[in-house]
């Protein structure tokens, strides 16, 4: 199992930028996709953004594509969410999470075994 830890969330306005970071530790993550979710109250839990193992793919929630990256360093077991352009309705829990199985490309949030506590992401207009 892996272990992940967000950080960087906070509160922001529309327009500003925030970088969250997913530290891991326990088996190795190298060889899995990893993915962040995010949901607001009274909300499902949706799929941001995934990173394949060897960061030859990204797929993001068309919401936010242009304005998020993902990037992962397999060297310091880290994941990253940069996000510019911060929007009200990005205003969410944003979680990390790791696949359970290697080399398998997915962004369904059940393909995934490990998860974060979550870091809240504020907007505000």
């Amino acid at each position: 199992q892996v272990q992940l830890v967000e950080s960087g969330g906070g509160a922001v306005q529309a327009g500003g930028s925030l970088r969250l970071t997913c530290a891991a530790s326990g088996r190795t993550f190298s060889n899995v996709v990893m993915g962040w979710f995010r949901q607001a109250p009274g909300n499902d839990r949706e799929f941001v953004a995934i990173i394949t193992w060897n960061s030859s793919t990204t797929r993001y929630l068309d919401s936010v594509k242009g304005r998020f990256t993902i990037s992962r360093d397999n060297a310091k077991n880290t994941v990253y969410l940069q996000m510019n352009t911060l929007k009200p309705e990005d205003t969410a829990g944003y979680y990390c999470a790791a696949a359970r199985l290697p080399y398998y490309v997915t962004w369904f949030h059940g393909d995934f075994g490990s998860w974060g506590t979550g870091t809240q992401v504020t907007v505000s207009s």
